[in-house]
């Protein structure tokens, strides 16, 4: 995904049950937090190692990370649960978006395979277009489409 992960997080927030306050917050800042790799990606590793094999694209450190942190936020601070849990969802949804056509580390640390549902031929000079052309690009078009949609009406379903 390129540009989906955003308008995701909204869209996982407003069809979420409770309307805590910082269910959105929460969802938005999960949905786009593995992408923030891509300044080490391009200012440090210059681009030598594809940016989901770093630790915040690992669907298993984020595991561990919300086993350890939900059951905390239950027993300490019950009203940030929600907030936690969408969080984390939306953590997950941002790696199983990615794994559309980009490759995601499922099998990690067992294996360094990328797993990829779609793989996207470099079809253009420059891979972005090569993005943008490709089938898959409908399913972005599809997300920003709902957030707009729920944007607009402007209540929970």
């Amino acid at each position: 995904m390129l540009t989906a992960h955003l308008p995701s997080g909204y869209v996982l927030a407003r069809l979420a049950p409770e309307g805590h306050r910082l269910l959105l917050p929460a969802a938005l800042i999960g949905a786009v937090l593995p992408d923030f790799d891509m300044l080490w990606f391009h200012f440090v590793d210059q681009g030598s190692i594809h940016h989901h094999r770093y630790w915040v694209h690992v669907p298993a450190f984020w595991a561990v990370v919300a086993a350890l942190a939900l059951p905390v936020l239950a027993l300490r601070a019950r009203a940030l649960l929600a907030p936690g849990l969408v969080f984390f969802a939306a953590l997950f949804l941002h790696m199983v978006l990615d794994t559309i056509g980009g490759g995601i580390l499922w099998g990690a640390p067992f294996n360094d395979r990328l797993y990829t549902l779609v793989e996207v031929p470099a079809s253009q000079p420059h891979w972005v277009l090569s993005f943008l052309l490709h089938w898959t690009f409908l399913l972005e078009l599809g997300i920003w489409a709902s957030a707009l949609y729920l944007w607009r009406k402007g209540r929970r379903i």
